[in-house]
């Protein structure tokens, strides 16, 4: 589990294709302070497993499936990456609920200067915007945003000076794709609401009410 709040920006060290899957390396500093074979690292928003690791940098497995719905695939020797330790059981939650687990694909149609603050609005998927509610919260890249307006194939969003210095969204202009996860608390009151229940009159039959 992370909270979205990005701790440091590391670098892509090398890609290692394999038929439909990668191996990355990236290179860091804060990470490695605790890390260990196993841990669970978020990287640009996708939870990945830390396989080994050295004393500058660590490197991941990502499998078919993260490949074909994140944006994971365009990342190269030298690309920047946002990335957040799982959060520890006594740490504090500045962020909402990230589980790493991403939704989809989203691609930035507009960025607008206000102030203090950039504006930016996303297209995002079709079936994702059911999850998408003014005020409400989603992560982008990792990065746990508060969602400012939504239209029928739209949100933005607004990054403070900090969010705009210390991730890489920040630096993303128009066309340029970013990873999205929906909020965890929307998906599973959506599942819970639309489950079959158990008991309905047959089965209330079948068992002799």
């Amino acid at each position: 589990m992370f909270t979205g709040i990005v701790e440091e920006l590391g670098h892509v060290a090398s890609v290692r294709s394999k038929p439909q899957a990668m191996e990355l390396t990236i290179s860091c500093a804060l990470i490695l302070e605790d890390v260990k074979r196993g841990d669970s690292i978020s990287i640009n928003g996708v939870c990945l497993t830390v396989s080994t690791f050295t004393s500058s940098t660590f490197t991941v497995d990502v499998i078919p499936e993260t490949v074909k719905s994140s944006t994971m695939k365009e990342l190269k020797a030298g690309s920047r990456v946002n990335l957040e330790r799982a959060m520890p059981a006594n740490g504090r939650f500045g962020g909402h609920f990230v589980s790493g687990h991403i939704d989809g694909v989203g691609v930035i149609r507009s960025v607008k200067k206000e102030a203090n603050a950039i504006t930016k609005t996303i297209e995002l998927e079709p079936q994702l915007m059911k999850y998408m509610m003014l005020k409400g919260s989603i992560a982008v890249d990792g990065t746990s945003l508060t969602i400012f307006a939504v239209s029928h194939n739209t949100v933005t969003i607004s990054l403070i000076p900090t969010t705009q210095e210390d991730s890489l969204l920040g630096e993303k202009g128009i066309g340029e794709k970013v990873n999205i996860e929906c909020d965890l608390l929307a998906k599973y009151t959506e599942r819970i609401q639309t489950a079959e229940p158990k008991i309905s009159r047959s089965w209330l039959a079948e068992n002799g009410f």
